[in-house]
């Protein structure tokens, strides 16, 4: 399995992150390749990769350095892209 990288760009009092958060902690057991990172909107690096991926919309999910979604995610097409990454 290849190393992944999930970051996950939060901001306070996020209902979509706190959706996300909940779904990624009953399924990161399953991806043991996967490097978890959570980062605030309202810290300089947050800050830095809302503006180079231009995230208007939390959360901002951004799988080995390229924007996946903003605002809510597909779990489905979430989970796809993880086994697709992994296999490669």
């Amino acid at each position: 399995m290849k190393d992944v990288a999930l970051e996950m760009l939060t901001s306070p009092g996020c209902h979509n992150c706190a959706i996300f958060a909940a779904f990624w902690e009953t399924e990161k057991r399953n991806w043991p390749n996967v490097t978890f990172k959570e980062v605030n909107i309202t810290e300089p690096e947050g800050q830095e990769l809302a503006q180079k991926h231009m995230i208007m919309a939390s959360p901002g999910i951004i799988i080995n350095g390229e924007l996946f979604s903003t605002g809510g995610v597909n779990q489905k097409e979430f989970l796809e892209k993880l086994k697709e990454l992994s296999a490669e």
